[in-house]
């Protein structure tokens, strides 16, 4: 990716064991005692382990800090909706406040054991498609009208038909891509756009559902994580995970089960928002050899 954004405030674990003793003593005992360590420092956030257990999650930036406010006001009812099929999600334990020159709100949530879906071979991923789709059943599910509302994910694909065609002459311009693929993308993009729009209610969608933000553990799926991009609108836009995250056999396995929901052109139009997320990733991430990577396997999947 771009050089990642420097931090707008200063997080140390002075400011964080201040925080959990003011605010979350009653909800997690000897909270500002346990051991805490510096876990992964993101473009928006910095994530610090909280014993073997818990993780506090803090915005660096004031463009993640409507992030938070929205994981706080969602979280807990997407992971009562995600429960039963087994996989977690990062429910706040504590809504943290500004406080002690802290300007935003933070979180203490759940830590899932595992490792990040993008260390495991895409050939391993089809072991837990099938987990991963029963979550996406059960969150994809209307969201009231008060939802927070992101104007890029979820959205009709001809909103973001100018800037994806854009992207995928960027990736053509720096020849980051085979030109075959990039002709094939485009008309998967364009098939895309021109597909059936969704017509039911908007559905609760995670909005940045791909490899790294998910955990997997010893052959399952443990956990969906960063929700910051939450939202509600078009299915397709999360299902676009069919192509991102799995090889064929993967996918099939993922589609089939949710096969009795979703039409082909609800489909297409995930395989379209596929090609537009791998056309991201192969245009900005010079520096992250990992993401680089999952923006050509995605291309060569989509376009296969």
């Amino acid at each position: 990716m771009p050089d990642k954004p420097a931090a707008e405030v200063a997080i140390d674990e002075h400011l964080i064991r201040t925080l959990l003793a003011e605010q979350a003593a009653d909800v997690v005992p000897h909270a500002a005692s346990r051991p805490l360590s510096l876990a992964e420092t993101g473009w928006d956030c910095e994530m610090w382990r909280l014993g073997d257990d818990l993780a506090v999650r803090m915005p660096r930036r004031t463009v993640a800090a409507n992030l938070l406010v929205h994981e706080h006001e969602v979280l807990p009812t997407l992971a009562g909706l995600v429960a039963p099929s087994g996989v977690g999600v990062p429910a706040p334990l504590v809504r943290g406040l500004p406080s002690g020159g802290f300007p935003w709100r933070w979180s203490v949530v759940p830590w899932f054991a595992g490792t990040s879906a993008l260390s495991v071979p895409r050939a391993e991923r089809a072991a837990w498609a099938p987990d991963l789709a029963r979550a996406l059943r059960l969150m994809h599910v209307e969201a009231p009208s008060a939802h927070p509302v992101n104007p890029f994910r979820g959205v009709p694909l001809a909103d973001r038909d100018d800037a994806v065609e854009a992207r995928l002459a960027a990736v053509r311009a720096r020849r980051a891509a085979p030109e075959e693929r990039l002709r094939a993308a485009e008309e998967i993009w364009r098939a895309a756009v021109a597909a059936s729009a969704h017509s039911g209610p908007p559905v609760w969608i995670h909005g940045d559902l791909h490899p790294g933000n998910l955990v997997a553990d010893d052959g399952r799926l443990a956990a969906i994580i960063d929700f910051g991009d939450v939202t509600a609108g078009d299915p397709a836009y999360d299902l676009a995970i069919a192509w991102l995250a799995f090889d064929a056999a993967g996918r099939e396995r993922f589609m089939a089960m949710l096969a009795d929901r979703h039409d082909e052109a609800t489909w297409t139009r995930a395989r379209g928002w596929a090609v537009a997320v791998a056309a991201i990733l192969l245009d900005h991430s010079d520096d992250n050899p990992e993401y680089a990577a999952l923006g050509a396997e995605a291309l060569a999947e989509a376009t296969a």
